[in-house]
């Protein structure tokens, strides 16, 4: 029974002491992990501005993000589903930003049935032009 409070009270004060010093031991960890092999591609955090977007390579000469930026703009920058998919399109197939957000455009025309052409797909589709 003793033993049993002990371990109790031995995880409960050490969990409070590394929570107390994680300032401290975090950064060292974040190393340690970094030097694995593919690590990282297991969790990279978004950038949640418009500068962060730019620093990220999310930004090039046809979707220029600087104006957003110089007018300090306050909002959270691209959406964040949109830059973790364009940003693991970029890794995976080694692709620039401007080929990897067509890519992503296409794969998101093709699921919402809309062809390459910017279309519908709809044989049921009526065009006056």
């Amino acid at each position: 029974m003793y033993l049993l409070y002990s371990l109790t009270v031995l995880v409960i004060v050490s969990g409070t002491v590394l929570y107390l010093t994680r300032n401290s031991w975090l950064p060292l960890l974040r190393e340690v992990g970094n030097r694995f092999p593919g690590s990282s591609y297991i969790y990279s955090r978004l950038p949640g501005s418009f500068a962060g977007d730019i620093e990220a390579g999310l930004s090039s000469s046809t979707f220029d993000l600087a104006a957003n930026v110089d007018s300090g703009d306050s909002r959270a920058g691209l959406d964040d589903a949109a830059k973790a998919e364009i940003l693991k399109i970029m890794k995976k197939r080694r692709l620039r930003f401007d080929e990897a957000r067509r890519f992503y455009m296409e794969q998101r025309f093709s699921a919402n049935g809309i062809g390459p052409d910017g279309r519908p797909r709809d044989p049921k589709f009526v065009s006056f032009s």
